[in-house]
Protein backbone atom coordinates (compact mmCIF):
# COMPACT_ATOMS: atom_id res chain seq x y z
CA UNK A 1 0.00 0.00 0.00
CA UNK A 2 1.48 3.41 -1.06
CA UNK A 3 2.20 6.12 1.65
CA UNK A 4 1.63 9.57 1.23
CA UNK A 5 2.90 12.66 2.69
CA UNK A 6 0.23 15.83 2.79
CA UNK A 7 0.04 19.27 3.91
CA UNK A 8 -3.65 20.20 5.81
CA UNK A 9 -5.16 22.87 7.51
CA UNK A 10 -7.18 22.52 10.88
CA UNK A 11 -10.35 24.56 11.17
CA UNK A 12 -8.24 27.14 13.23
CA UNK A 13 -5.61 27.99 10.43
CA UNK A 14 -2.69 25.86 11.61
CA UNK A 15 -0.63 23.96 9.43
CA UNK A 16 -0.62 20.03 9.80
CA UNK A 17 1.50 17.73 7.86
CA UNK A 18 2.63 14.07 7.73
CA UNK A 19 2.30 10.62 5.65
CA UNK A 20 0.00 8.09 6.17
CA UNK A 21 -0.71 4.81 4.04
CA UNK A 22 -3.83 4.85 2.51
CA UNK A 23 -5.19 2.68 -0.91
CA UNK A 24 -5.27 6.17 -2.70
CA UNK A 25 -5.59 9.94 -2.53
CA UNK A 26 -9.64 10.12 -2.53
CA UNK A 27 -9.10 7.47 0.31
CA UNK A 28 -6.81 9.64 2.23
CA UNK A 29 -8.45 12.98 1.82
CA UNK A 30 -11.95 11.51 2.99
CA UNK A 31 -10.19 10.61 6.10
CA UNK A 32 -8.09 13.82 6.60
CA UNK A 33 -11.71 15.50 6.06
CA UNK A 34 -13.43 13.25 8.66
CA UNK A 35 -10.90 15.22 10.84
CA UNK A 36 -11.61 18.44 10.03
CA UNK A 37 -8.95 19.06 8.35
CA UNK A 38 -8.47 20.79 4.86
CA UNK A 39 -5.91 19.17 2.32
CA UNK A 40 -3.68 21.87 0.49
CA UNK A 41 -1.50 19.36 -0.31
CA UNK A 42 -0.60 15.49 -1.19
CA UNK A 43 2.20 13.42 -2.76
CA UNK A 44 2.86 9.97 -3.17
CA UNK A 45 5.99 9.41 -1.14
CA UNK A 46 8.85 7.19 -2.95
CA UNK A 47 12.14 7.66 -3.68
CA UNK A 48 11.94 9.74 -6.59
CA UNK A 49 9.75 12.22 -5.01
CA UNK A 50 11.35 11.75 -1.52
CA UNK A 51 13.62 14.76 -1.89
CA UNK A 52 11.36 17.19 -4.00
CA UNK A 53 8.44 19.53 -3.15
CA UNK A 54 5.32 18.23 -2.33
CA UNK A 55 3.14 18.73 -5.30
CA UNK A 56 -0.31 20.47 -4.99
CA UNK A 57 -3.43 18.22 -5.40
CA UNK A 58 -4.42 17.19 -8.96
CA UNK A 59 -7.41 15.20 -8.73
CA UNK A 60 -9.92 15.30 -11.84
CA UNK A 61 -11.54 11.83 -10.64
CA UNK A 62 -12.72 12.52 -7.47
CA UNK A 63 -15.86 11.14 -6.96
CA UNK A 64 -18.52 14.29 -6.38
CA UNK A 65 -21.65 12.84 -4.09
CA UNK A 66 -24.16 15.04 -5.33
CA UNK A 67 -24.76 17.53 -8.14
CA UNK A 68 -27.15 20.37 -6.52
CA UNK A 69 -25.34 22.80 -3.94
CA UNK A 70 -26.39 22.77 -0.83
CA UNK A 71 -26.43 25.09 2.35
CA UNK A 72 -23.57 22.63 3.80
CA UNK A 73 -21.46 22.73 0.52
CA UNK A 74 -21.70 26.78 1.11
CA UNK A 75 -20.81 26.89 4.79
CA UNK A 76 -18.12 24.60 4.65
CA UNK A 77 -16.56 26.21 1.38
CA UNK A 78 -17.08 29.64 3.01
CA UNK A 79 -14.96 27.97 6.75
CA UNK A 80 -12.34 26.61 4.18
CA UNK A 81 -11.55 29.88 2.40
CA UNK A 82 -11.60 31.84 5.57
CA UNK A 83 -9.05 29.49 6.62
CA UNK A 84 -6.85 29.53 4.03
CA UNK A 85 -6.94 33.06 3.22
CA UNK A 86 -6.25 33.44 7.27
CA UNK A 87 -3.28 31.21 6.89
CA UNK A 88 -1.47 33.13 4.23
CA UNK A 89 -2.36 31.13 0.94
CA UNK A 90 -3.47 33.68 -2.02
CA UNK A 91 -7.22 33.52 -3.47
CA UNK A 92 -6.51 31.45 -6.72
CA UNK A 93 -4.74 28.85 -4.84
CA UNK A 94 -7.29 28.60 -2.08
CA UNK A 95 -10.28 28.30 -4.43
CA UNK A 96 -8.25 26.04 -6.89
CA UNK A 97 -7.48 23.86 -3.48
CA UNK A 98 -10.99 23.83 -2.66
CA UNK A 99 -12.93 23.08 -5.63
CA UNK A 100 -10.46 19.76 -5.62
CA UNK A 101 -12.54 18.35 -3.11
CA UNK A 102 -16.18 19.79 -2.94
CA UNK A 103 -18.70 17.10 -3.35
CA UNK A 104 -20.68 19.14 -5.75
CA UNK A 105 -20.52 19.13 -9.35
CA UNK A 106 -22.25 21.69 -10.02
CA UNK A 107 -20.31 23.82 -7.37
CA UNK A 108 -16.90 22.48 -8.73
CA UNK A 109 -18.36 24.00 -12.03
CA UNK A 110 -19.04 27.52 -10.40
CA UNK A 111 -15.45 27.75 -8.38
CA UNK A 112 -14.07 26.89 -11.84
CA UNK A 113 -15.75 29.76 -13.10
CA UNK A 114 -15.00 32.07 -10.46
CA UNK A 115 -11.43 30.85 -10.89
CA UNK A 116 -11.24 32.40 -14.72
CA UNK A 117 -12.96 35.66 -13.95
CA UNK A 118 -10.91 36.42 -11.22
CA UNK A 119 -7.80 35.34 -13.59
CA UNK A 120 -9.56 37.97 -16.27
CA UNK A 121 -9.23 40.99 -13.74
CA UNK A 122 -12.58 40.37 -11.62
CA UNK A 123 -12.74 40.95 -7.82
CA UNK A 124 -13.82 38.51 -5.57
CA UNK A 125 -17.04 39.77 -5.15
CA UNK A 126 -17.35 40.69 -8.59
CA UNK A 127 -17.13 37.00 -9.93
CA UNK A 128 -19.38 35.81 -7.03
CA UNK A 129 -22.10 38.73 -8.39
CA UNK A 130 -22.28 36.99 -11.14
CA UNK A 131 -23.48 33.60 -9.64
CA UNK A 132 -26.55 35.21 -8.24
CA UNK A 133 -28.35 31.54 -7.52
CA UNK A 134 -25.25 30.59 -5.96
CA UNK A 135 -24.09 33.87 -3.65
CA UNK A 136 -26.95 35.92 -2.52
CA UNK A 137 -26.54 39.61 -2.22
CA UNK A 138 -25.38 39.27 1.89
CA UNK A 139 -22.29 37.23 0.37
CA UNK A 140 -21.36 39.26 -2.14
CA UNK A 141 -21.33 42.77 0.01
CA UNK A 142 -19.61 40.92 2.83
CA UNK A 143 -17.25 39.83 0.58
CA UNK A 144 -17.11 43.79 -1.18
CA UNK A 145 -16.42 45.02 2.47
CA UNK A 146 -13.42 42.66 3.30
CA UNK A 147 -11.89 43.37 0.04
CA UNK A 148 -12.40 46.98 0.48
CA UNK A 149 -10.87 46.78 4.24
CA UNK A 150 -8.20 44.02 3.63
CA UNK A 151 -9.92 41.56 6.17
CA UNK A 152 -11.37 39.27 3.95
CA UNK A 153 -10.13 36.29 6.25
CA UNK A 154 -12.24 37.93 9.24
CA UNK A 155 -15.25 39.05 7.16
CA UNK A 156 -15.20 35.41 5.78
CA UNK A 157 -14.99 33.72 9.09
CA UNK A 158 -17.37 36.11 10.33
CA UNK A 159 -19.74 34.86 7.73
CA UNK A 160 -19.25 31.18 7.95
CA UNK A 161 -19.93 31.36 11.88
CA UNK A 162 -22.90 33.02 10.75
CA UNK A 163 -23.89 30.54 8.29
CA UNK A 164 -23.16 27.79 10.26
CA UNK A 165 -25.29 29.11 13.19
CA UNK A 166 -28.22 29.41 11.00
CA UNK A 167 -27.92 26.02 9.13
CA UNK A 168 -27.54 24.59 12.48
CA UNK A 169 -30.92 26.83 13.77
CA UNK A 170 -32.42 25.34 10.45
CA UNK A 171 -31.66 21.53 11.16
CA UNK A 172 -33.41 21.82 14.59
CA UNK A 173 -36.24 23.60 13.64
CA UNK A 174 -36.43 20.43 10.89
CA UNK A 175 -35.55 17.78 13.43
CA UNK A 176 -38.45 19.16 15.89
CA UNK A 177 -41.04 19.09 12.86
CA UNK A 178 -40.74 15.21 11.65
CA UNK A 179 -41.69 13.56 14.41
CA UNK A 180 -45.66 15.46 14.32
CA UNK A 181 -45.48 14.73 10.48
CA UNK A 182 -44.67 11.51 11.00
CA UNK A 183 -47.06 11.03 13.38
CA UNK A 184 -50.14 12.86 11.90
CA UNK A 185 -49.13 11.04 8.14
CA UNK A 186 -48.95 7.78 10.33
CA UNK A 187 -52.93 8.61 11.88
CA UNK A 188 -54.46 9.60 8.37
CA UNK A 189 -53.19 6.49 6.55
CA UNK A 190 -55.00 4.58 10.00
CA UNK A 191 -57.72 6.51 9.62
CA UNK A 192 -57.90 5.64 5.72
CA UNK A 193 -57.03 1.98 5.81
CA UNK A 194 -60.16 1.74 8.43
CA UNK A 195 -61.90 3.85 6.29
CA UNK A 196 -61.98 2.12 2.94
CA UNK A 197 -61.09 -1.24 3.87
CA UNK A 198 -62.75 -2.33 6.94
CA UNK A 199 -66.09 -0.65 7.36
CA UNK A 200 -67.01 -1.70 3.80
CA UNK A 201 -66.52 -5.30 5.12
CA UNK A 202 -68.64 -4.97 8.24
CA UNK A 203 -70.65 -2.97 5.73
CA UNK A 204 -71.51 -5.93 3.63
CA UNK A 205 -71.93 -8.28 6.58
CA UNK A 206 -74.46 -6.08 8.12
CA UNK A 207 -76.76 -6.24 4.73
CA UNK A 208 -76.85 -10.12 5.27
CA UNK A 209 -79.35 -9.41 8.21
CA UNK A 210 -82.37 -8.08 8.44
CA UNK A 211 -81.62 -5.01 10.96
CA UNK A 212 -82.10 -1.77 11.30
CA UNK A 213 -78.46 -0.31 11.48
CA UNK A 214 -77.44 2.34 14.40
CA UNK A 215 -77.35 5.90 13.63
CA UNK A 216 -73.87 5.55 14.37
CA UNK A 217 -72.90 2.67 11.92
CA UNK A 218 -75.00 4.39 9.23
CA UNK A 219 -73.30 7.07 9.47
CA UNK A 220 -69.82 5.98 9.13
CA UNK A 221 -70.87 3.54 6.14
CA UNK A 222 -72.28 6.59 4.60
CA UNK A 223 -68.69 8.35 4.70
CA UNK A 224 -66.95 4.97 3.69
CA UNK A 225 -68.92 5.51 0.59
CA UNK A 226 -68.18 8.60 -0.30
CA UNK A 227 -64.71 8.15 0.22
CA UNK A 228 -64.38 5.01 -1.96
CA UNK A 229 -66.70 6.61 -4.46
CA UNK A 230 -65.22 10.33 -4.67
CA UNK A 231 -62.06 10.46 -2.66
CA UNK A 232 -60.06 10.23 -5.42
CA UNK A 233 -61.90 13.76 -7.10
CA UNK A 234 -61.36 14.90 -3.66
CA UNK A 235 -57.86 14.84 -3.34
CA UNK A 236 -57.55 15.95 -7.50
CA UNK A 237 -59.91 19.16 -6.52
CA UNK A 238 -57.40 19.52 -3.48
CA UNK A 239 -54.20 19.11 -5.56
CA UNK A 240 -55.47 21.53 -8.08
CA UNK A 241 -56.88 23.96 -5.09
CA UNK A 242 -53.04 23.57 -3.53
CA UNK A 243 -51.30 24.18 -7.10
CA UNK A 244 -53.46 27.34 -7.68
CA UNK A 245 -52.77 28.89 -4.10
CA UNK A 246 -49.01 28.45 -4.38
CA UNK A 247 -49.43 29.82 -7.75
CA UNK A 248 -51.06 32.92 -6.34
CA UNK A 249 -48.86 32.85 -3.29
CA UNK A 250 -45.49 33.22 -5.82
CA UNK A 251 -46.80 36.63 -6.97
CA UNK A 252 -45.89 39.52 -5.19
CA UNK A 253 -49.59 40.38 -4.02
CA UNK A 254 -50.60 37.05 -3.05
CA UNK A 255 -47.34 36.61 -1.16
CA UNK A 256 -47.81 39.70 0.96
CA UNK A 257 -51.65 38.89 1.52
CA UNK A 258 -50.24 35.31 2.72
CA UNK A 259 -47.23 36.86 5.08
CA UNK A 260 -49.98 38.65 6.75
CA UNK A 261 -52.14 36.16 7.25
CA UNK A 262 -49.66 33.94 8.63
CA UNK A 263 -48.63 37.16 10.62
CA UNK A 264 -52.13 37.10 12.57
CA UNK A 265 -52.37 33.33 13.36
CA UNK A 266 -53.16 32.73 16.71
CA UNK A 267 -50.56 31.63 18.79
CA UNK A 268 -48.68 30.43 15.68
CA UNK A 269 -48.72 34.14 14.06
CA UNK A 270 -46.08 35.14 16.97
CA UNK A 271 -43.93 31.78 16.00
CA UNK A 272 -43.72 33.25 12.43
CA UNK A 273 -42.67 36.66 13.29
CA UNK A 274 -40.19 35.56 15.71
CA UNK A 275 -38.61 33.69 12.35
CA UNK A 276 -38.35 37.29 10.60
CA UNK A 277 -36.70 39.17 13.34
CA UNK A 278 -34.74 36.48 14.32
CA UNK A 279 -33.28 36.51 10.92
CA UNK A 280 -33.20 39.97 9.93
CA UNK A 281 -31.30 40.29 13.49
CA UNK A 282 -28.59 38.00 12.75
CA UNK A 283 -28.36 39.35 8.74
CA UNK A 284 -27.72 43.23 10.48
CA UNK A 285 -25.56 42.07 13.24
CA UNK A 286 -23.44 39.87 11.35
CA UNK A 287 -23.19 43.10 8.57
CA UNK A 288 -22.25 46.16 10.89
CA UNK A 289 -19.76 43.30 12.89
CA UNK A 290 -17.96 43.29 9.48
CA UNK A 291 -17.74 47.46 9.10
CA UNK A 292 -20.80 47.33 6.36
CA UNK A 293 -22.63 51.22 6.99
CA UNK A 294 -25.50 51.10 8.47
CA UNK A 295 -27.54 52.27 5.65
CA UNK A 296 -25.97 49.55 2.77
CA UNK A 297 -26.76 46.54 6.02
CA UNK A 298 -30.29 47.74 5.82
CA UNK A 299 -30.43 47.78 2.14
CA UNK A 300 -29.11 44.35 1.87
CA UNK A 301 -31.20 42.99 4.81
CA UNK A 302 -34.15 44.61 2.79
CA UNK A 303 -33.31 42.11 -0.17
CA UNK A 304 -32.10 39.06 1.61
CA UNK A 305 -34.36 38.75 4.62
CA UNK A 306 -36.94 36.61 2.32
CA UNK A 307 -40.46 38.20 3.59
CA UNK A 308 -42.00 41.18 2.09
CA UNK A 309 -43.70 42.43 4.95
CA UNK A 310 -40.23 42.77 6.82
CA UNK A 311 -38.91 44.09 3.79
CA UNK A 312 -41.33 47.18 3.35
CA UNK A 313 -40.56 47.92 7.03
CA UNK A 314 -36.91 47.75 6.63
CA UNK A 315 -37.14 49.89 3.59
CA UNK A 316 -39.26 52.35 5.26
CA UNK A 317 -36.37 52.02 8.49
CA UNK A 318 -34.02 53.03 5.75
CA UNK A 319 -35.93 55.99 4.14
CA UNK A 320 -35.84 57.06 8.28
CA UNK A 321 -32.50 56.20 8.76
CA UNK A 322 -31.32 58.40 5.92
CA UNK A 323 -33.17 61.07 7.09
CA UNK A 324 -31.08 61.34 9.85
CA UNK A 325 -33.54 59.13 13.08
CA UNK A 326 -32.05 56.75 14.87
CA UNK A 327 -32.43 53.31 14.02
CA UNK A 328 -34.68 52.28 17.44
CA UNK A 329 -37.42 55.13 15.95
CA UNK A 330 -38.52 53.93 12.84
CA UNK A 331 -38.57 50.14 14.49
CA UNK A 332 -40.97 51.55 17.15
CA UNK A 333 -42.80 53.29 14.37
CA UNK A 334 -43.32 50.23 12.31
CA UNK A 335 -45.20 48.40 15.08
CA UNK A 336 -43.67 45.33 14.21
CA UNK A 337 -40.96 44.99 16.35
CA UNK A 338 -42.05 44.23 20.45
CA UNK A 339 -40.64 47.11 22.97
CA UNK A 340 -37.62 44.97 24.15
CA UNK A 341 -35.68 44.90 20.83
CA UNK A 342 -35.96 48.49 20.20
CA UNK A 343 -34.83 49.43 23.76
CA UNK A 344 -32.13 46.84 23.44
CA UNK A 345 -31.21 48.25 19.78
CA UNK A 346 -31.41 52.22 21.34
CA UNK A 347 -28.69 51.23 24.23
CA UNK A 348 -26.75 49.23 21.61
CA UNK A 349 -27.36 52.75 20.10
CA UNK A 350 -26.59 55.00 22.89
CA UNK A 351 -23.21 53.23 24.05
CA UNK A 352 -22.10 52.84 20.42
CA UNK A 353 -22.56 48.67 20.71
CA UNK A 354 -25.19 48.04 18.20
CA UNK A 355 -24.03 44.81 16.30
CA UNK A 356 -23.41 42.68 19.50
CA UNK A 357 -27.55 43.82 21.00
CA UNK A 358 -28.75 42.47 17.82
CA UNK A 359 -26.82 39.67 18.70
CA UNK A 360 -28.12 39.29 22.13
CA UNK A 361 -31.75 39.49 20.50
CA UNK A 362 -30.97 37.23 17.77
CA UNK A 363 -29.82 34.66 20.38
CA UNK A 364 -32.83 35.27 22.55
CA UNK A 365 -35.40 34.88 19.56
CA UNK A 366 -33.42 31.54 18.60
CA UNK A 367 -33.88 30.22 22.02
CA UNK A 368 -37.52 31.71 21.79
CA UNK A 369 -38.36 29.49 18.61
CA UNK A 370 -36.61 26.33 19.74
CA UNK A 371 -38.76 26.71 23.10
CA UNK A 372 -41.77 27.45 21.54
CA UNK A 373 -41.22 24.25 18.80
CA UNK A 374 -40.06 22.23 22.17
CA UNK A 375 -43.50 22.86 23.93
CA UNK A 376 -45.31 22.34 20.40
CA UNK A 377 -44.26 18.96 20.03
CA UNK A 378 -44.62 17.66 23.60
CA UNK A 379 -48.23 19.44 23.05
CA UNK A 380 -48.64 18.05 19.56
CA UNK A 381 -48.29 14.05 20.56
CA UNK A 382 -50.63 13.41 23.18
CA UNK A 383 -53.37 15.26 21.38
CA UNK A 384 -52.77 13.39 18.45
CA UNK A 385 -52.78 9.84 19.84
CA UNK A 386 -56.10 11.38 22.26
CA UNK A 387 -57.74 12.10 18.63
CA UNK A 388 -56.73 8.95 17.22
CA UNK A 389 -57.96 6.91 20.25
CA UNK A 390 -61.48 8.77 20.14
CA UNK A 391 -61.76 8.56 16.12
CA UNK A 392 -60.70 4.85 16.47
CA UNK A 393 -62.77 4.05 19.38
CA UNK A 394 -65.86 5.18 17.75
CA UNK A 395 -65.40 3.44 14.79
CA UNK A 396 -64.79 0.38 16.65
CA UNK A 397 -68.12 1.01 18.38
CA UNK A 398 -70.26 1.99 15.73
CA UNK A 399 -69.05 -1.19 13.98
CA UNK A 400 -69.72 -3.78 16.98
CA UNK A 401 -72.89 -2.02 17.70
CA UNK A 402 -75.08 -3.79 15.33
CA UNK A 403 -72.94 -7.10 16.43
CA UNK A 404 -74.51 -6.96 19.55
CA UNK A 405 -77.85 -5.89 18.20
CA UNK A 406 -77.34 -9.43 16.52
CA UNK A 407 -76.82 -11.21 19.32
CA UNK A 408 -79.36 -9.45 21.59
CA UNK A 409 -81.95 -10.95 18.79
CA UNK A 410 -80.39 -13.96 18.64
CA UNK A 411 -80.85 -14.59 22.61
CA UNK A 412 -84.13 -13.11 22.25
CA UNK A 413 -85.44 -16.20 19.79
CA UNK A 414 -83.69 -18.42 21.64
CA UNK A 415 -85.51 -18.52 24.71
Amino acid sequence: MPRFQYIARDSSGQKVSGTEESPNQEELIGRLQAKDLLVVSISVESKESADSKTQNIVRPEFKRKHYGIHSDDLVLFCRQLATLLGAGVTILKSLDIISQQVSSRKFFIVLKNIEKQMEAGLSLHEAMSKHPTVFSDLWVNLVESGEASGNIAVVLDRLATYLERNAEFRKKIISSLIYPIILLLAGTGALLFLTIKIIPTFGELFKGFNIELPLLTRILIHISEFIRKFGIAVMGFCIVSGFTLKRYIATRDGQKKYEKFKFKLPVFGEFFRALVVERFSSEMATLLESGVPILYSLEIAEQSVGNMVMGDIIRQVKEDVRQGKTLNQPLEKSGFFEPMVVQMVAIGEEIGELAPMLKKVNAFYQSYVETFLTRFVSMFEPIMLIFMGVVIGVMVVGMFLPIFQISQIGSAGGR
